[in-house]
């Protein structure tokens, strides 16, 4: 696995970065108690962030169930791709993957 789907509810108070730093170094310290496999485990520096609305949260859950599944088929760059796409948001490859 190369990459993880969350669905949060974010709150006005807390700063989307400061929730996704808290998530990585927890995460972290957890995986790499579970191994010497783990030791060298690190996250990307960045992270991708899509907002939805209430109506969209049954699907949203639907979509990280399956993940397994897509990603079969369709890599984890092919799906950010898409969703860049998709919510027409422009972007510069050199500066999406590190």
């Amino acid at each position: 696995m190369n990459h993880a789907h969350l669905l949060i509810s974010q709150s006005k108070k807390i700063a989307l970065s400061d929730v996704i730093a808290e998530v990585k170094k927890s995460s972290s310290k957890w995986i790499k108690t579970k191994g010497n496999n783990y030791k060298h485990f690190h996250w990307q520096d960045g992270y991708g962030a899509f907002s939805v609305g209430q109506l969209q949260v049954k699907d949203v859950k639907k979509y990280i169930a399956e993940q397994k599944i897509k990603h079969h088929t369709r890599t984890f760059e092919n799906e950010f791709r898409a969703f860049l796409k998709k919510y027409e948001i422009e972007y510069d490859e050199r500066y999406i993957w590190d």
